[in-house]
């Protein structure tokens, strides 16, 4: 830890802001710079704690200035500041691991590119349902910062992107949870896959024996990955395909989960969350709380009683006979898999935004037994169209959301599902993924 008492934060949203406050908090001279324009609320909050803060521009003295940076996970490596701040070799760190030096709380930390949101959700929902005092953070829920520094929990769930791992150095995960990996953000790590890798298994840093990590042992990369790796942690692997050596398995349409105390059993029918990629989760997050001492029966409970995150296969309507569901949240290949394995009707399918170098390979053996036609939605759509120009009869472009879902309504029937998963970034059209899965849900419901 330096001692230049100057903190830099760099970009203010959630994160950011958290990080400054509880720098504020520990006696840190704090400054705030965003290139971009801050929210209101996240302004208000720095002026109230009396945080000195700059937007639409970052004075490049001031900022090097600074015995620490704390990065927002937005601001890209490739950015002309951060190459400034790694010139001058001015430490720079994430806000999860400046968080984590001023808490003694439990972390269960969770990652992977697919599911992890939904994942840290149950997760949350389990262990705050036992009664433990617990709070959510990462990519969900309120800046860990923030809450360190005005409502400290004894346990913390966290949803950690590749990122934010990238600037973790001294924090610990208690559990850590890797549930799969594919590729994605590759244009983020030089467009190597084992880059991305690597940056995943970082939730293994610092763990002692004492400490868990829970894994999908059906994953083809994680179960390469491992034997190379040196983990210090118990290890509590999961499989819905084979049941020997695993903490949790599927046997027939029974879910098991057996650690050291008694076996948790259900059957799949009776989880909120169904679907196979969701059996996946829902074991992580079943280990996850039995490491916990969390009783079977609450545990059940909660795996009944959960509802699902906005965006991630989300019913939104059913209109004439076809059904709308709304995966805006589904920004890779990969999750757009799941989403295209989990619907048993024929799908009429809007994909398309900005490409992070998708290999649509994995997709063609779905969409030819799946899709009927498919909207295009973003204005770069020539890879679809070569993609699965040979494998659905319809390929449409639209440019707007809701175009895409009057051609998709036009080209669907009666017993079929409309399905929103893109595949891809969001920013070509739409501010984030949540406004495009709001957009498509506006036009849904104005059919």
């Amino acid at each position: 830890m330096t001692q230049n008492k100057n903190i830099i934060v760099l970009g203010a949203a959630e994160s950011g802001v958290g990080a400054a406050v509880l720098a504020k908090v520990q006696g840190y001279n704090v400054f705030v710079s965003d290139i971009g324009s801050i929210k209101e609320e996240y302004k208000k909050e720095l002026i109230e704690n009396e945080i000195l803060f700059e937007e639409n521009n970052h004075t490049v003295e001031k900022i090097l200035s600074a015995g620490e940076v704390i990065k927002s996970p937005g601001v890209p490596d490739n950015a002309s500041i951060i190459r400034k701040i790694k010139a001058e070799e001015i430490p720079i760190i994430s806000e999860i691991e400046f968080a984590g030096r001023f808490t003694d709380a439990k972390m269960i930390c969770i990652t992977g590119t697919n599911g992890k949101t939904t994942t840290t959700l149950l997760t949350h929902f389990i262990l705050k349902n036992a009664g433990l005092n617990v709070g959510l953070a990462g990519n969900v829920g309120h800046s860990l910062a923030m809450q360190v520094a005005k409502k400290n929990h004894d346990y913390y769930v966290i949803e950690l992107s590749s990122f934010q791992l990238d600037y973790m150095f001294e924090f610990r995960a208690n559990i850590a949870v890797l549930l799969n990996i594919t590729p994605d953000h590759l244009d983020r790590y030089d467009y190597k896959i084992e880059n991305y890798i690597n940056s995943k298994f970082r939730i293994t840093q610092n763990q002692t024996s004492e400490d868990a990590f829970i894994y999908c042992a059906d994953d083809e990369i994680l179960n390469k990955e491992i034997t190379n790796k040196t983990i210090q942690a118990q290890s509590y692997p999961f499989s819905i395909e084979k049941e020997e050596g695993m903490t949790a398995y599927l046997n027939s349409n029974q879910l098991t989960i057996n650690t050291q105390t008694k076996p948790l059993t259900m059957t799949i029918y009776d989880l909120a969350l169904q679907g196979k990629h969701n059996l996946y989760n829902s074991m992580a997050a079943g280990i996850s709380s039995k490491i916990l001492d969390i009783k079977n029966e609450e545990i059940r409970q909660s795996f009944s009683d959960f509802k699902n995150i906005e965006h991630r296969l989300e019913l939104v309507n059913t209109i004439h006979g076809v059904e709308f569901i709304n995966d805006s949240k589904a920004t890779n290949v990969n999750s757009t898999w799941f989403a295209l394995e989990s619907v048993t009707k024929p799908i009429v399918w809007i994909a398309g935004g900005v490409d992070k170098g998708n290999d649509y390979a994995l997709l063609q053996d779905l969409v030819r037994d799946k899709v009927k036609a498919i909207v295009c939605l973003g204005k770069e759509n020539e890879k679809l169209h070569d993609a699965f120009g040979h494998v659905v009869s319809e390929i449409v472009d639209s440019g707007s959301a809701s175009d895409a879902v009057y051609q998709a309504f036009s080209l669907s029937d009666k017993g079929d599902t409309v399905l929103l998963s893109p595949a891809c970034a969001s920013f070509d059209l739409f501010k984030n993924y949540e406004d495009r899965g709001w957009q498509f849900k506006q036009a849904v419901r104005a059919l």
